[in-house]
């Protein structure tokens, strides 16, 4: 060994690299701040967490919410043509059918109901996916009926529909010049109290991720989300131990049925309209545009109320028809009322694609006789109106 080395035996030894490495750190800028060099740290990875949430955020917003805002901006309200009417003498009255919750277009639920024949002619109502405007249906409805030459509107609401077409017939009965002869009303909530607690706190739920969520009116992904949730007894169970199971292949079939019936359906609600649909309940105006339908206006007569419900009012899990039948009594009904409460046997709640047979009879045998009254009467107001003095 050279002399130099045996004067520094240590200094081959310590230059190894643990001292280069600790050598480099040292001469680093900032290397004696310890705590902002965490901190940095943390705002580094808060960064790439906000660039990646945005990036999926970017991704949401163009392939899913903003496709669904273009389809929504081009549907609008119709009235869509269902049957003629049975009798050649009830061509002057239409019946308009409106459906509930969910629902965008009654045509399915009219096509069940061929007694509403024996009424007249039978319409349907398709919601525009955007929202509901009644003044917009009730102008919509007016104008078809008067470029038709009829003078007399029924209206039939399922459930929430039965909300829309009372207001829709305050519309007509005060607005226009043409008669609202009767307001057929199936398994309708008048008001948020009539809606059962778990069916109610679904509804709120939906309306609280629409208000802070962005896109959540639009987006088809946190509908299929929502849509299988609610359909969450279908595919999970408890385990003996009492933790939640899921069973793989319903809930596949869980799934499967929302894309069909909820996403890619052409008749299915969007979110938007089905929180406006909700929201037509919360509102609670049903009992005063009751009030105002049970009033005579612009010589026109108070149009009939017709309530169906099931006899056993625990058949309906979703509204408790009960508590909507006594606000309607106290409403409409009294001694002198033009309230007709009638109980299709079997059925549950607002299902007449379900129990056709049982809504058809009752429609025949007890809504027709009663609904009929006030067809004679609307005639019989028109023929002295027209006889010459």
């Amino acid at each position: 060994m050279s002399p130099w080395h045996d004067r520094h035996p240590s200094t081959i030894s310590d230059w190894d690299d643990e001292r280069r490495r600790a050598r480099l750190r040292e001469s680093r800028l900032g290397h004696d701040r310890q705590t902002l060099r965490r901190t940095r740290r943390v705002l580094l990875r808060l960064l790439a967490v906000l660039v990646a949430g945005l990036i999926l955020f970017v991704q949401y917003w163009s392939n899913d919410v903003h496709p669904e805002q273009m389809r929504l901006a081009r549907t609008a309200p119709a009235v869509l043509p269902v049957a003629e009417p049975a009798d050649e003498r009830d061509w002057d009255t239409v019946v308009v059918d409106l459906v509930g919750l969910g629902g965008l277009d009654a045509s399915d639920t009219a096509e069940s109901l061929p007694a509403l024949r024996d009424m007249g002619v039978v319409w349907a109502i398709k919601y525009d996916n955007e929202g509901i405007d009644t003044e917009v249906i009730a102008d919509l409805i007016t104008r078809a009926a008067l470029m038709s030459g009829m003078k007399n509107v029924i209206l039939v609401g399922h459930s929430m529909g039965g909300v829309i077409a009372l207001e829709v017939g305050k519309h007509i009965h005060t607005d226009s010049d043409r008669r609202l002869v009767a307001v057929l009303l199936d398994c309708t909530p008048v008001d948020l109290n009539a809606v059962r607690p778990e069916s109610r706190g679904r509804g709120e739920d939906m309306v609280r991720w629409m208000r802070w969520l962005p896109g959540a009116r639009e987006s088809r992904a946190l509908r299929i989300a929502v849509e299988t949730y609610a359909r969450r007894e279908q595919f999970m169970d408890r385990h003996w131990s009492g933790s939640p199971g899921v069973r793989g292949e319903r809930l596949h079939d869980v799934v499967e049925e929302v894309l069909q019936d909820k996403i890619f359906s052409t008749d299915a609600a969007s979110n938007g309209l089905i929180e406006a649909q909700f929201l037509a309940i919360v509102a609670g105006g049903a009992v005063n545009d009751l009030r105002a339908l049970s009033e005579p206006a612009d010589g026109k007569p108070r149009p009939a109320i017709v309530y169906l419900r099931p006899r056993n009012a625990a058949s309906d899990n979703v509204v408790d028809v009960a508590y909507s039948h006594r606000v309607l009594v106290d409403e409409v009904g009294g001694v002198d009322g033009a309230l007709l409460v009638a109980f299709p046997r079997n059925t549950g709640h607002a299902n007449p694609r379900q129990r056709p047979g049982e809504y058809n009879r009752v429609i025949t045998d007890q809504v027709l006789p009663f609904v009929q009254r006030y067809q004679t009467q609307a005639r019989s107001t028109e023929s002295a109106a027209a006889a010459p003095r």
